[in-house]
């Protein structure tokens, strides 16, 4: 009795520890097989979310694919370790089982003899029993252990199919990827091309024209050396020759003027002065007494100028500030009789009158147009009265003439600056002098006044009739004083 309760107890203990292998065996399986499948599946999300570039994708597959290696070596190794476990395990408990039944056979054998025949049946029905529970729990294991491979197998192949489309796709990026720096490249050469291409062009125009100019310049030359000198020599002594026949032919014609105005007066009666000096825009007129003996002093007289209508001389106007014996006419008495007004010492008045109407300068209406076209003309000035008063060293300036404003400006810095307005007068210098052919006389607003002198009588004209055009434009009138 004692050893038949002996044999069950190893039989039960045998039983037991079976299981708890095979309980064993099962959840470290399960375990490595969570750990793999939740691996598995994070990196198949990771790999299914993020866009990755050529790079960083083939990065990522190696270090996964690195990763997926050692997992499956841990699961191979951990199923080896478990298939070498298992059947040493169901070994030893088989040997124990039958170790058990030989007792129990031997020990049946003596209770026979001993008449304890029913416990004896009671332990060997104890012992399959345990057998057959063993059996099936080491069956049912199998099966989810067999399970539990498919799945694994079922999951290497979808990691094998991830792995190799994500392969896959590094390979298209990466064609794709090449195919556009190739593109790139391609465009690249092409725009390089194009350029070499225009840069020889414009080089060979450059050449060519060239070439041309100085194939030009050789015939000109050529052509300077058998006909030019003599011929060119000739034609400029006949210019000059002309010139100086017009201005004595021009002189001749003012002098017949003059004397035709002088027998007209002696017809009305003597005068003591006369108008001398060119009738033109740009020269300057003076009064000049006909006989230096019998003629008073002209700072005695009181002298005023007029500027009178061709057409019928019904129009007379007087210049405002014109009181000296020198006048320089303004653009505005182009085309107008000058006629001024000598009151003498002893009460008589003489009055003079200009042999015609005023001449224009030649060429000055061209230029101006040409000023205007541009937009803006700069005269360099010298600025000799500011608000009446004299400056003892006249400053270099620059008068700035535009199609909205005019600007004095001394250097960088704008000195006045005003917009053409109703309150603006500009006009010639009136107040005489060796300069009143160049001065300029500007007021840009009311108690603001300037005498200016130009670098010659051509800019002062030029600017008088720029600064009216563009003031015109504005439906302004620049005038001098009383002028307008």
């Amino acid at each position: 009795m004692q050893s038949m309760g002996l044999a069950a107890a190893a039989l039960a203990v045998a039983a037991a520890d079976v299981t708890e292998d095979v309980s064993r065996l099962d959840e470290t399986g399960l375990a490595t097989l969570k750990g793999f499948r939740k691996l598995l599946r994070k990196e198949k999300s990771d790999l299914l979310q993020q866009r990755l570039s050529v790079r960083e994708m083939a990065s990522q597959f190696e270090r996964e694919q690195a990763a997926a290696h050692a997992a499956a070596a841990t699961l191979a190794h951990v199923q080896h370790d478990q298939d070498m476990m298992k059947p040493a395990a169901l070994v030893v408990s088989l040997k124990n089982l039958r170790s058990l039944l030989w007792e129990l056979t031997s020990s049946s054998g003596r209770g026979l003899k001993n008449n304890n025949y029913l416990d004896h049946d009671i332990v060997a029905d104890q012992a399959l029993i345990a057998l057959e529970v063993v059996e099936s729990q080491w069956l049912q294991r199998e099966s989810e252990l067999e399970q539990e491979r498919m799945e694994i197998r079922q999951m290497a192949i979808t990691f094998k199919q991830a792995s190799e489309d994500a392969r896959r796709m590094i390979d298209e990026e990466r064609a794709k990827a090449q195919s556009e720096i190739e593109a790139a490249r391609a465009a690249t050469l092409r725009v390089e091309a194009a350029l070499e291409q225009q840069a020889e062009a414009l080089c060979f125009a450059k050449q060519q024209e060239l070439e041309e100019l100085r194939m030009q310049v050789k015939e000109a030359q050529r052509i300077m050396m058998l006909h030019g000198p003599s011929k060119v020599m000739d034609m400029e002594y006949q210019i000059a020759g002309l010139h100086q026949l017009l201005t004595d032919k021009a002189l001749e014609n003012l002098q017949l003027r003059k004397k035709l105005e002088a027998a007209k007066r002696q017809i009305n009666g003597p005068t003591q002065f006369e108008i001398q000096g060119e009738e033109r825009l740009g020269a300057c007129l003076a009064i000049a007494p006909t006989c230096t003996e019998n003629a008073p002093e002209l700072h005695k007289c009181i002298i005023q100028w007029f500027s009178v209508s061709a057409v019928d001389g019904s129009k007379v106007e007087p210049i405002k500030g014109a009181t000296r014996p020198q006048y320089a006419p303004d653009p505005v008495d182009v085309g107008k009789l000058l006629r001024v007004d000598v009151g003498l010492p002893d009460g008589q008045l003489d009055t003079l009158f200009t042999s015609g109407p005023l001449d224009p300068a030649p060429g000055l209406g061209n230029q101006v147009e040409a000023l205007a076209r541009k937009g803006s003309a700069e005269f360099n000035v010298r600025v000799y009265q500011e608000n009446g008063e004299v400056m003892r060293k006249p400053p270099h300036q620059v008068l700035l003439v535009d199609k909205m404003r005019i600007k004095l400006l001394k250097g960088r810095c704008t000195k006045v600056k005003e917009e053409y307005s109703s309150a603006m007068q500009l006009c010639g210098g009136r107040g005489g002098g060796d300069a009143a052919a160049r001065s300029l006389y500007w007021s840009p607003r009311k108690g603001v006044q300037f005498m200016l002198v130009l670098e010659s009588e051509r800019d002062r004209n030029a600017a008088i009739m720029l600064a009216r055009q563009f003031a015109f434009s504005c439906n302004i009138i620049l005038g001098g004083p009383d002028d307008c």
